[in-house]
């Protein structure tokens, strides 16, 4: 009964003790095996920005952050969405040098997402950014790097299950790579979401790349701003974009979960291009995109591996509630 109402008075639901202590496992451990496999250092993030700079993202080019007016800074400020333009100026802050990087731990709002048993209005991610050489800017790269982090990934499954009683690994040796071109092509009666559950379920890990180049229909399978990852750079294969999400089948839920969101980022051609496809040229007279179509930024590779996404899936939980402490609609969490 104690537990009822306390769930009742915080809107959130109760975690076990156990989940809590499995929780603060992932959370401890994963982010040192991602430092080792990437090369990374941690950082300080911040949870605030100056509005105006193009610094926070906007993630599909349309959300609005959450902003106020602070009286004794008398600037507008912002709650961050996402830091994937932030961690490239701090590559250059750091002049870290080509092949090494950083990561930290973002805490985020989003206050146009819609709750449900995979998403939240409260993110928090391992986000991480790291340096290239120009001449690593190519799909190889690209997919050497997801599959570091995917055997990150697959090592933390076998930590949680030599720990965690009930769960045992599940997740296959390699992950499967196709273009979200590629994957139209392969269903086309099918939606991009159905397309995703489809391909995963058979593979069990999957990264679909290319996300925000337009299909054959005009749309892409899912949004990306034009100004971090670099979607539209033509490949050797034929096919656009340098970036791509990694996915995993989630039994408990029968669908294609979204672990993470990464990608090359764009250089001063790729932003152009970006920019103009979505009809935000006015964008290039901010800071950070000044500072970029002027060489000012070092080349990089980045993303953002969802923490709460991660727990759920390893711990095998049906609502994300059960691994997060958020606000949640009646009914939810």
């Amino acid at each position: 009964m104690e537990s009822k109402v306390f769930e009742t008075l915080t809107g959130d639901i109760c975690r076990s003790v156990e989940t809590e202590d499995a929780i603060t496992l992932i959370k401890e451990t994963f982010p040192k095996l991602l430092a080792k496999k990437l090369n990374l250092r941690r950082v300080t993030a911040p949870l605030i920005v100056e509005a105006g700079l193009g610094i926070n993202d906007d993630l599909n080019g349309v959300e609005t952050p959450v902003s106020f007016t602070s009286n004794s800074i008398g600037k507008r400020i912002e709650i961050v969405q996402s830091l994937a333009k932030w961690k490239r100026l701090t590559l250059a802050r750091l002049e870290l040098p080509c092949g090494s990087g950083i990561y930290t731990d973002m805490n985020a709002l989003r206050p146009d997402e819609t709750p449900d048993a995979i998403h939240s209005v409260y993110v928090d991610q391992w986000d991480w950014e790291k340096r290239i050489d120009t001449s690593e800017r190519g799909v190889e790269y690209f997919r050497k790097t997801v599959n570091a982090i995917y055997e990150a990934i697959c090592e933390m499954e076998m930590v949680v299950a030599a720990h965690v009683d009930g769960i045992t690994p599940e997740l296959p040796k390699s992950i499967h790579f196709v273009h979200s071109a590629e994957l139209e092509a392969m269903y086309p009666t099918l939606s991009p979401r159905e397309r995703e559950n489809v391909i995963c379920k058979q593979f069990g890990a999957v990264c679909i790349e290319g996300i925000g180049y337009p299909l054959s229909d005009g749309k892409p399978s899912d949004g990306r701003a034009p100004d971090y990852d670099d979607w539209s750079t033509l490949r050797p294969d034929g096919y656009r974009g340098l970036n791509g999400d990694i996915l995993v089948w989630h039994k408990p839920l029968g669908i294609a979960l979204e672990l993470s969101s990464m990608g090359i980022r764009v250089d001063s051609a790729a932003l152009k291009l970006q920019l103009q496809m979505q009809g935000l040229e006015h964008r290039s007279k901010l800071h950070y995109h000044s500072l970029l179509l002027n060489g000012k930024l070092p080349q990089s590779i980045g993303g953002g591996i969802g923490q709460s996404r991660l727990c759920m899936f390893l711990l095998r939980k049906v609502h994300i509630a059960q691994v997060q402490a958020s606000v949640w609609p009646e009914g939810q969490g």
